[in-house]
């Protein structure tokens, strides 16, 4: 069972979910919220509320949230890449291939960054295509927008 909370910011509603280990889920947009949730208010989505909000307003530009993400290893090592994206800067699901170490590994990039179940925290809207374009997003293609053009105004 995971406790799930909702906070309301300035990119929407998001909700969070943790398993008494870490932070399992981050929806926003579109993503629907995984199933067998208990609404329930614990200490670490609390904390991970106030950060989230602290995001959405240009406050903060990294969390410092224990994280519990279920996924292949493969998953893992484009998790981890994403997490090394700075803020208010984008990479393409190529670059982040020849990061993991699998140069033409570009499409399972996309698909593990569309098993990432903790948007936002693991940035997963930080992948473009390599044309620059917008690409792929569970919250939906407006709210990868808004998130980057956020970062795009906060980051100095």
């Amino acid at each position: 069972m995971k406790n799930a909370m909702f906070v309301q910011t300035e990119i929407g509603q998001v909700g969070i979910a943790e398993d008494g280990a870490g932070i399992t889920d981050v929806f926003v947009g579109d993503m629907p919220p995984p199933a067998g949730l208990e609404l329930k208010e614990t200490p670490l989505l609390l904390e991970a509320a106030r950060q989230l909000a602290e995001y959405a307003r240009g406050e903060r530009q990294s969390f410092d949230l224990p994280l519990a993400p279920k996924g292949t290893a493969f998953e893992q090592s484009v998790w981890r890449e994403l997490q090394r994206i700075p803020f208010g800067e984008t990479r393409s699901y190529a670059q982040i291939a020849q990061a993991v170490g699998s140069p033409k590994g570009f499409r399972a990039v996309g698909r593990a960054n569309g098993q990432n179940r903790i948007a936002i925290v693991i940035p997963c809207h930080r992948v473009i295509g390599a044309d620059g374009k917008l690409t792929g997003f569970a919250g939906g293609l407006s709210v990868k927008e808004k998130l980057l053009a956020m970062e795009e105004k906060c980051k100095s």
